[in-house]
């Protein structure tokens, strides 16, 4: 005797209600990126997808004092692998606010509006974050299958006690079955040369069985980047360079001697001579003279 239609309603409800869950327990497929969208994209784990980005904070290439051998290095590196030409991930490793982030997106601004002028496609950059890099196999599916080349970008990349993502990494970089896909390029920038404090490597040999293997796996990490750039403490030159740079770029009208005895005053109010400082100087001096400053 079959049941009425009343008698399974209810369980019909509870079946819908059921598929429901296990949809929601089911791995969400990647969102399929439209890289026509944009030059650049921040890789979104939790949502996994690539947001476009309409406007790129950057500061322009020629405003970046004090780093000509880096900066002639990454840009020749950059656009090698625009052009389909063997390329080295890049570490750009050192002193914090020496422009290691914004030398990485004005060497892609640059290598963007040269292949515009030849017409041909676009260097696209995205970027991703430091406590999403165990999506990195992820995003990099996603990337392998773009008509363009991609440069993935991770800004303050390091790695403390006992986290193990940085092994992710490794094998996503050179060691894996898959390797990195052709049109992929990865670039870090870190305060720490081997992406890991000193403390951490010396407790792994201390306490391991084998003291020497154990350090070889922390600081092998750091030898997947074929390309090291060291980023050092500038000298009160360079500075007063930077400052000046950035005083005529914006056109800001004030007396030479005046400028030099402020921004260095800034400096050592804050116990550091760099570009970000030299930036942060700009910014107040432009400020109290009434004027804005427009980077693009």
């Amino acid at each position: 005797m079959s049941a009425a239609p009343s008698e399974l309603a209810p369980l019909l409800d509870r079946l819908d209600t059921l598929l429901a869950l296990v949809g929601r327990l089911a791995p969400r497929e990647p969102a399929t990126p439209d890289f026509a969208a944009a030059d650049a994209f921040v890789w979104s784990a939790k949502e996994l997808r690539l947001a476009p980005v309409a406007r790129v904070n950057r500061v322009e290439m020629t405003l970046l004092k004090g780093i000509d051998l880096a900066r002639d290095q990454l840009l020749g590196n950059t656009e090698r692998f625009a052009r389909g030409l063997p390329a080295n991930n890049a570490l750009l490793w050192g002193a914090r606010g020496m422009g290691k982030s914004s030398l990485v997106k004005a060497a892609h601004a640059t290598v963007v509006a040269m292949l515009a002028a030849e017409g041909k496609p676009a260097l696209k950059l995205v970027e991703i974050h430091r406590e999403d890099i165990e999506s990195l196999p992820t995003l990099l599916g996603l990337i392998a299958r773009a008509p363009f080349r991609v440069l993935v970008f991770c800004d303050d990349l390091s790695f403390d006690g006992g986290d193990t993502s940085y092994k992710s990494l490794k094998a996503v970089l050179e060691g894996g079955i898959e390797g990195r896909p052709e049109n992929v390029l990865f670039y870090a920038t870190s305060n720490r040369r081997h992406l890991m404090p000193r403390d951490m490597i010396d407790n792994e040999r201390s306490t391991a069985i084998n003291p020497s293997e154990a350090t070889e796996e922390k600081v092998s990490l750091s030898d997947r980047f074929g390309l090291w750039l060291g980023f050092h403490k500038c000298g009160q030159d360079d500075y007063l360079a930077m400052v000046r740079g950035y005083v005529a770029r914006f056109g800001l009208e004030i007396d030479d001697a005046r400028l030099v005895a402020e921004s260095l005053e800034w400096a050592t109010t804050r116990g550091a001579r760099s570009g970000r400082t030299a930036w942060q100087y700009v910014q107040d001096l432009a400020g109290r003279l009434g004027r804005t400053l427009e980077t693009r």
